[in-house]
């Protein structure tokens, strides 16, 4: 029995050391090394202050500020998840709806699909150029600012996508609220 035994449990014990130690251990010790700010969060700062992370949405409702998608955990990143709602349902049916018609209120225009759709996870930090350019009227009155300067901001926002080919364009949020912030400050 006992030759049996040993052999399992110093299986057990290094495959608990080389998976739940070495193996983590390495990866974030090459994660810190290649990536050491998406490895850290990627906190933005102002005033010494961290204020969001520019890979996790959170929400504005500020009439000066962009708009992030819906988020279906309402930006909690520990709850973070879809809906998991099918395209037929009613419920996603009626709060696609919603949404939409919520969207065409407050900007003056037919909502773009990232309006009114969550992402998988309900934290994606950024929106089409579309999304932000129906916005830009808005966020301009509220900033008592020329819409065109805001529209050519939040255009120099824009991110190609990666190597120009895995994609689409996007604008992240937080960091073009506050380069509205840092041209045109809200007035208190």
């Amino acid at each position: 029995m006992l030759t049996h035994l040993r052999p399992a449990i110093t299986l057990t014990l290094g495959f608990t050391l080389l998976t739940g130690l070495a193996y983590p251990l390495a990866i974030t010790g090459a994660a810190q090394a290649l990536f050491p700010t998406q490895a850290n969060g990627s906190f933005i700062e102002k005033d010494g202050a961290v204020i969001g992370s520019a890979l996790i949405a959170q929400s504005f409702t500020n009439p000066g500020y962009l708009h992030p998608r819906p988020s279906a955990s309402s930006y909690g990143a520990t709850p973070s998840g879809a809906s998991n709602l099918g395209p037929t349902n009613a419920s996603l049916i009626a709060s696609v709806a919603e949404r939409r018609a919520a969207y065409t209120a407050e900007n003056g225009t037919d909502a773009p699909i990232d309006a009114v759709t969550t992402s998988a996870s309900g934290l994606d930090p950024d929106i089409s150029p579309e999304n932000a350019a129906d916005q830009a009227a808005r966020v301009a009155t509220a900033r008592k600012a020329d819409p065109a300067a805001v529209q050519a901001l939040i255009e120099k926002q824009i991110k190609a996508p990666l190597f120009g080919l895995y994609g689409e364009p996007v604008i992240n949020v937080l960091q073009t609220n506050l380069a509205l912030d840092a041209a045109f400050p809200l007035a208190k």
